[in-house]
């Protein structure tokens, strides 16, 4: 029985807002905030047209990548050992070009995830101001985002 109280006691003591009222919790779809948001959606669009650049680009290197791996398997039979190993380097290095490219572009820490930061941030910290606003307005103890992953938006 002592230690079933003890816990409550300091949980009590600890949150002692709790032992009087009830809390006040808020809900928020922030995926929803920001699929209608025009800023948002202007971002989006921004990142999209970006992507579709660097695709283009990344086709038109898979294309001369393709075009020199025919015209090697082709001319095989008649070239000379030296011409066969200098395509075969320029094919190694467009394949090491568009890996070099992909990973400076959609890598972990490439051109798109920092556009993303910087297009994405003013308009999350814009949303994120006015659940603050809102939820202070309201008097809420917490606001969570249920758009996803279970998420303190405000306590």
């Amino acid at each position: 029985m002592k230690r079933i109280i003890f816990p409550l006691l300091f949980f009590l003591l600890l949150f002692p807002s709790l032992a009087y009222s009830q809390l006040k919790i808020g809900y928020v779809d922030s995926k929803t905030i920001m699929e209608k948001l025009p800023e948002a959606q202007d971002a989006q669009q921004k990142l999209n047209e970006l992507i579709q650049g660097w695709k283009t680009e990344i086709n038109k290197l898979k294309a001369e990548r393709k075009a020199k791996q025919q015209d090697y398997n082709r001319r095989q039979l008649i070239m000379t050992e030296q011409t066969r190993n200098q395509l075969k380097s320029e094919i190694k290095k467009l394949d090491t070009k568009i890996d070099n490219f992909r990973e400076k572009k959609f890598g972990t820490n490439g051109e798109l995830f920092q556009k993303q930061e910087e297009l994405m941030k003013p308009v999350q910290n814009k949303v994120f101001n006015a659940i603050q606003d809102v939820a202070k307005e309201e008097d809420l103890d917490f606001v969570f985002d249920r758009s996803g992953s279970i998420m303190i938006l405000y306590a």
